[in-house]
């Protein structure tokens, strides 16, 4: 397919961009074959270049001559492009509809996307198991990494290379796959060097209503305790929803074949419950007509803030069992992909200081998220304005996100990252040149050869212009636990993802950048100041000599 068969009218002049608080530009409109180009004559306005991608839903409206397309983004914005002529506002009206909604993920921007910039790292090979196990190893010799899923026939959803038990053969894991789901065996996820204890992750064990085992998989958890030890199962599902899953052949671990291990059931959301939440809260972020206690009980309604509190009080649960009782965990839900790896992140943001650091949080989404098997292209394929809903698009990393940059407002000193990092993640999680978020597991990215045909967004980012973009001018190293509050009055909404595109947030932007000048500026007296001591140092030092006999 070409996409000149798309296009039916490729330019318009005098088409006139809306943007809210900012003022009208005219100018002429193209479309490409992955963008939507607003380009004017006029001083001092920014050619507005969008991804087709980047569009979740347009509407129509019709004025005499005059045509008005309202396009919703994935990022929340929303922009109003005012079109003189029918036929060409209802031809670009259609073009967009065809080219934002793409089946092919081959025919998808970051396969033609070719870097402006100096390629000083490879991306793909920035954070390979491997290199991540060598830190592991270093600590005990108590794992081994497994092969056993080299060609994804064990399961499809995780990557050919994982940490498992030294004890454990790759025939028991097997064995273990067939009997969690989408064969999701227990898997290292994080190993705490302070005490030996880890967290483990995988997907529910296949019980079903006649209580089936498997003792390959209990030899498998049982070969993490430490002699006289108790471990923690976290099941990110209610007990009754736990329960009706055993009816479909799913289920939980029986306490008399688990016997060392505690089982703890928390209530995290998925699916359809965190997409409704999301167009509630982006639907009244965006209605400026309401009153504090319409706006509030709207902000309350949407439940947003319930979800983060539910996440991390569970994650905050998991990094106590590891760090103050001394106790391993194994932690799922369903199938493993969703709230397991919200919780097993979040607990490593807590109890780990690299995770705190720009390239540990980049390994960090890498190993829990991206090799993990979180279905990025299903959960990002619609944001919050889209009408065909889907049962399988979520926030889910979005959410997670929000519980990052919860943590990092109560402690702005223990990330090297700044909030504009988790931003641009966000932003290219749901549309982006490059490559990194396509696919929804590593055997689609396969696949998808996505390594040799696009380019990483590790690529872009980690090179030291951008970095600077990232960076947090009031990072101090802490190597200690963070333990953040998830009191309601210390969870606030996001303004930054929220609000951004409203005139509030161009002025939080400015007293954020007036913080940095500050900052920076600070640091300059202090090196004069440093200085002037080291000479007035030197001076009394020869007045010293001139003196003595």
């Amino acid at each position: 397919m070409e996409f000149a068969e798309l296009i039916k009218t490729p330019r318009v002049d005098n088409v006139v961009l809306h943007r809210p608080f900012y003022p009208a530009v005219e100018g002429t409109l193209c479309l490409t074959g992955h963008h939507l180009i607003l380009s004017s004559r006029q001083d001092n306005t920014e050619e507005l270049w969008l991804l087709h991608s980047n569009i979740d839903a347009i509407d129509k409206r019709f004025v005499g001559p005059l045509g008005t397309i309202i396009i919703k983004c994935k990022d929340f914005r929303i922009i109003q492009l005012d079109i003189p002529g029918m036929e060409e506002c209802l031809n670009i009206a259609s073009s967009i509809e065809a080219l934002s909604t793409l089946d092919s993920i081959t025919l998808m921007y970051p396969f033609f996307y070719r870097p402006m910039f100096e390629v000083i790292e490879d991306g793909w090979h920035s954070f390979l198991p491997e290199q991540e196990f060598e830190l592991c190893s270093s600590a005990t010799s108590e794992w081994r990494l497994s092969y056993v899923n080299k060609e994804f026939a064990v399961c499809s959803s995780y990557p050919p290379i994982v940490i498992v038990p030294k004890v454990i053969d790759d025939e028991a894991l097997r064995k273990v796959a067939m009997f969690r789901h989408g064969g999701r065996f227990p898997v290292l996820s994080y190993y705490h060097k302070k005490n030996g204890m880890v967290i483990m992750r995988s997907g529910q064990p296949l019980t079903g209503t006649n209580g089936r085992r498997c003792k390959e998989d209990e030899k498998l958890i049982n070969a993490t305790l430490r002699a006289g030890k108790r471990g923690y199962i976290v099941d990110t599902r209610p007990l009754n929803v736990a329960q009706q899953a055993r009816a479909k052949g799913g289920g939980f671990e029986q306490e008399a074949h688990y016997p060392q291990w505690r089982r703890i059931h928390k209530s995290i959301e998925r699916y359809h419950i965190l997409q409704e939440s999301l167009i509630k809260l982006v639907e009244a972020c965006n209605d400026q007509t309401h009153n504090m206690d319409r706006w509030l009980s709207k902000l309350e309604a949407s439940n947003w803030l319930t979800h983060i509190k539910e996440i991390l009080t569970t994650a905050c649960l998991a990094a106590q069992c590891l760090d103050r009782e001394g106790a391993s965990i194994l932690i799922h839900g369903t199938e493993g992909t969703d709230s397991t790896l919200q919780v097993t992140s979040l607990a490593q943001i807590i109890l780990e200081p690299r995770s705190r650091t720009i390239r540990g949080f980049e390994a960090l989404i890498e190993r829990e998220w991206l090799q993990a098997g979180h279905p990025f292209q299903q959960r990002c394929a619609q944001s919050a304005y889209c009408n065909s809903r889907q049962k399988w698009e979520s926030p889910v990393f979005l959410l997670f996100l929000d519980c990052v940059w919860q943590i990092l407002r109560q402690f702005p000193c223990s990330f090297e990252f700044n909030e504009n990092f988790l931003i641009m993640l966000f932003e290219h999680a749901y549309a982006s040149q490059f490559g990194t978020f396509l696919g929804n597991n590593e055997s689609e990215r396969c696949k998808l050869k996505l390594q040799q045909k696009t380019m990483s967004l590790w690529s872009w980012v980690n090179r030291p212009s951008e970095l600077s973009k990232f960076t947090n001018p009031l990072f101090e190293a802490n190597n200690l636990v963070i333990w953040p509050s998830v009191a309601p009055q210390s969870l606030q909404l996001w303004e930054g993802i929220f609000l951004r595109w409203n005139r509030s947030s161009k002025y939080l932007d400015e007293a954020y950048e007036e913080m940095v000048n500050i900052i920076e500026y600070n640091k300059e007296l202090q090196a004069k100041v440093n200085i002037l001591r080291r000479q007035l140092a030197e001076l009394e030092t020869e007045d010293g000599m001139q003196e003595s006999p």
